[in-house]
């Protein structure tokens, strides 16, 4: 294997994940036959199948998914190595990976516009993940520089810094007829189905905790992956959700959705920019990191405040 090189193995993480070579050619700015000349050149390198291809339809073999851990580690280092020589010529360039858990991606992009506004020559690649699991694995295989999420991981050697509050509201649909009561004890939710969010994400997991300091079972009718499709399902009358601020700011606005004012809501989070205590950030990364710290909070602030009046500053 030593003539493998480095471009081949980036082309053989990206089709790896895209299970396309079309898609992974778009990707890399490469067309599909250079794509195909390079997995190749990796396969007889290597001197095993990478991929089966059935048609057009593509998957790793059981070799290539023992390679792929060792291509992404080789280019993880390689980023690591790119990175530190960045700040030794102070060079805020390069590509900036951030993943989000998917509450964040209703305030991370503006953030984000801000900061491409004031750092042009910055290539920002965004990754929203389902939950908070998900993004875990991003963080762990160095595919991201920073992670923007609720919990900390304590599984894994990381620097985590709290920058701003994250409140989750009772959600219901407009005319619900426990909105006429304020404040409204956690027990009279007993008769109301709940749409939740899936197990393994940090909305599920402020609902349980308050829940269980409550001593209060909900009835749960409906588990989405969603926070979207939570919205559509509240608004159409289907139950009542426990949901992240952030994600229902417009509705909450707009009239769609109405907040029920439970006892001892909002329940106030923390938002967390976290990143690998291994991993040197680029100028680009560390750029960012303290725009966020800078920036985020006055800027949350400053849009859920008026929804749930200075409980949010408190």
């Amino acid at each position: 294997m030593k003539n493998v090189t480095f471009r081949q193995l980036r082309v053989f993480a990206e089709v790896a994940r895209r299970l396309s070579f079309v898609r992974a050619a778009e990707a890399l700015h490469l067309t599909p036959p250079a794509v195909t000349m390079q997995v190749k050149e990796l396969e007889a390198s290597v001197g095993l199948p990478l991929f089966d291809r059935r048609g057009r339809s593509v998957s790793l073999t059981t070799t290539g998914e023992y390679f792929l851990v060792y291509a992404k580690r080789l280019l993880a280092t390689v980023k690591d190595a790119e990175d530190a020589m960045a700040r030794l010529r102070k060079v805020e360039g390069g590509v900036l990976n951030v993943g989000l858990v998917s509450t964040a991606k209703y305030f991370v992009p503006r953030l984000l516009a801000q900061f491409c506004a004031e750092h042009p020559q910055v290539e920002v690649r965004l990754q929203v993940s389902g939950n908070r699991e998900q993004l875990l694995v991003l963080l762990h295989e160095g595919e991201i520089d920073l992670a923007v999420m609720g919990r900390p991981p304590k599984e894994m050697a990381t620097r985590s810094e709290p920058f701003a509050a994250h409140p989750l509201v009772f959600v219901a649909p407009t005319g619900h007829a426990l909105l006429a009561r304020a404040p409204l004890p956690v027990a009279d939710l007993a008769e109301a189905p709940f749409i939740v969010r899936e197990r393994g994400s940090g909305t599920r997991k402020a609902m349980e905790d308050f829940f269980a300091a409550n001593a209060f079972t909900p009835r749960i009718a409906m588990e989405m992956s969603s926070n979207e499709t939570i919205k559509q399902a509240v608004m159409a009358g289907l139950g009542l959700s426990f949901l992240s601020l952030h994600t229902v700011g417009l509705e909450l606005r707009s009239g769609l959705i109405a907040r029920l004012d439970v006892a001892g809501t909002p329940v106030m989070k923390t938002w967390h920019l976290v990143h690998l205590l291994a991993k040197v950030l680029s100028p680009a990364a560390e750029a960012f990191r303290y725009a966020v710290l800078e920036n985020a909070e006055t800027y949350l602030r400053a849009h859920d405040a008026p929804l749930i009046g200075d409980s949010v500053a408190d």
